[in-house]
């Protein structure tokens, strides 16, 4: 596998995470997944770092900021050298809907992307990706870009 197919393996998988995801009536859950993400590896934070750091326009990341904060997986409180600021922090508590995500099984959306395969394929897909999962996470990027 090159570069040009693992980046098409990483967009296939997430579309495939998007459909297992329930819908929410905003959308853009990819982007709030991202937005998410980044704050709970970097607490304290500020928007504009979190669009340097994602590449995403400043505000998509802040239309992800309030609905992370609304929906209560995100806590701000005032920038101490910068009361113009926010400094965004993950909840140590997980909210209702943090916890239905982390439930879902994704099995199914899984097949239903394999099409017609055996039983046995499904199982060794989910595997796969249980392994991928658990070594290739967040911060095996950060090794990568600092070449650690």
């Amino acid at each position: 596998m090159g570069p040009a197919e693992l980046i098409l393996l990483g967009r296939t998988l997430m579309k495939i995470g998007e459909q297992a995801l329930p819908a929410t009536p905003a959308g853009g859950e990819r982007t709030v997944v991202i937005v998410m993400s980044d704050v709970y590896e970097h607490p304290g934070t500020t928007v504009g770092e979190i669009a340097d750091r994602t590449g995403l326009p400043q505000s998509a990341v802040s239309g992800a900021v309030a609905r992370l904060r609304e929906a209560g997986s995100v806590l701000a409180a005032p920038d101490p050298t910068d009361r113009r600021r926010q400094l965004l922090r993950r909840n140590p508590s997980p909210t209702a809907r943090q916890l239905a995500v982390a439930a879902i099984n994704i099995g199914p959306a899984v097949a239903a992307a394999l099409g017609d395969h055996e039983a046995s394929e499904l199982a060794e897909v989910l595997a796969a990706l249980d392994v991928l999962g658990s070594r290739l996470t967040p911060q095996a990027v950060a090794r990568a870009r600092d070449g650690r």
